[in-house]
């Protein structure tokens, strides 16, 4: 009797172990399902909610063919937007495309790799990843994703502090890598009267400057809405609710200073203060030129660092760097001027006190920079291209400093056409 319960008792344990695995397994299963389609639920309304009114540029640009797609910028550029507007307007709308960010509480205890794997066996083919550098194993996982799913394709975004070349897992041979910026001043245009300017290239500018700035100002008189564009026109968000447009731009700073920069490159937070008021030094200057040895003692921070952290504040597109030899840059370099990456942050940081002609150069710097090597000449402002040499100034500047060049040319701000190598500072926001 004994023996005949001990096997009984034995056998129930197992049927009992059995059916809690089987219990276990389904529930797994069933969680995994209902998470797919909260994710799909959640996907579905934020493409419904995206405006396609304005399209960035960049949209045309990208080769969405490819099979692995990086989109990296700074904080409020625009990323995200550009993601769903292209599912909202090129892909279907059904169960095979999937828009996520990385940034959700659900990666805290899952892998995205796990994920993947459940799209694709849903009949996923086109995966959109938002905020990967939240993700700690994003390069990783990527890499075994774009290995295993040769039919799957992926665009991911990122911080502009994200690391492709010097990733743990090699992407640079697998990944196509956009830059995005800000809005230029004709996309701010675009934006504002709904008109549809075309970009045009450095060299139509300088060989057709009067045709172009004709077109145009058939349409619109650029100096009404140039000043406005360097004060709150450069992040796409200024169009939702312009009276808190500053608050947001301060809060996108801390996110990268206190955020960003601890996550990504270990700055300490206790010299996050130092690194405002060292934005605010470059704001209220006119360029600032850096002596590194004053601003390590006035700021508090030791040489080596204090270089180190100007480059990542140039990383994070919070600075611009020019440097006589852009070829030879590197994180122990000192730049020979700094500016802010945008006249926006000018405005903010230094309000009333922002120098004009600081802002003009910056806007024509953040603007040639996009597309064009960017030098600091040995006269002139800037060196464009190893080429073109430009001059930045008001109505009057002429060309005592550069008039011994060949392809000098001013960029000379309140005036609607140039004459001669004289061009409307405005018609540069037209390059994208």
């Amino acid at each position: 009797m004994t023996k005949l319960f001990a096997a009984t008792s034995k056998k129930y344990r197992f049927l009992l172990a059995a059916t809690n695995k089987n219990y276990l397994s389904l529930h797994t299963v069933t969680s995994k399902i209902k998470f797919m389609e909260t994710l799909f639920e959640k996907s579905y309304q934020k493409i419904e909610r995206t405006q396609t009114d304005f399209v960035r540029s960049l949209m045309n640009d990208i080769q969405w063919n490819s099979r692995l797609i990086c989109i990296r910028g700074a904080r409020g550029v625009g990323k995200t937007t550009l993601l769903l507007q292209r599912l909202k307007q090129y892909l279907p709308k059904d169960n095979s495309v999937l828009y996520i960010s990385l940034d959700d509480i659900w990666f805290s205890e899952h892998k995205l790799i796990h994920l993947i794997e459940n799209f694709v066996k849903r009949g996923g083919t086109h995966l959109f990843l938002d905020e990967v550098h939240k993700y700690q194993n994003w390069s990783q996982e990527l890499k075994n994703a774009y290995d295993d799913y040769p039919d799957l394709k992926i665009v991911f975004t990122g911080s502009s502090l994200l690391e492709i070349l010097n990733a743990r897992a090699d992407l640079s041979r697998r990944a196509v890598v956009y830059e995005m910026q800000g809005l230029s001043f004709r996309e701010y245009l675009n934006m504002s009267l709904s008109e549809k300017f075309s970009a045009y290239s450095l060299n139509e500018i300088i060989a057709n400057q009067r045709e172009i700035c004709s077109e145009i100002l058939k349409k619109v008189k650029p100096l009404q809405y140039f000043s406005p564009y360097l004060e709150t026109g450069y992040y796409p968000f200024s169009f939702e609710m312009k009276d808190l447009y500053y608050n947001q731009l301060e809060e996108v700073i801390n996110l990268i200073l206190e955020i960003e920069l601890p996550l990504l490159r270990g700055v300490d937070i206790s010299y996050v203060p130092r690194l405002k008021q060292l934005l605010l030094i470059i704001a209220e200057s006119a360029p600032f030129t850096p002596n590194v040895q004053k601003m390590s003692e006035h700021i508090g921070i030791n040489r080596a660092t204090l270089v180190a952290y100007l480059h990542y504040l140039r990383e994070t597109h919070l600075t611009k760097h020019l440097y006589r030899d852009s070829t030879g840059m590197s994180k122990l370099q000192k730049p020979d001027k700094i500016f802010l990456e945008n006249a926006n942050l000018a405005y903010l940081l230094a309000n009333s006190r922002a120098n004009t002609g600081n802002i003009r150069e910056t806007f024509f710097f953040n603007q040639l920079a996009y597309r064009h090597t960017v030098e600091y000449p040995e006269k002139g402002d800037f060196l464009v291209d190893k080429k073109y040499t430009f001059e930045i100034g008001g109505q009057g500047k002429n060309n005592k400093q550069i008039y011994s060049l060949t392809d000098a040319y001013i960029a000379s701000d309140n005036i609607e056409y140039g004459y001669e190598n004289k061009i409307p500072l405005w018609l540069f926001g037209f390059l994208y």
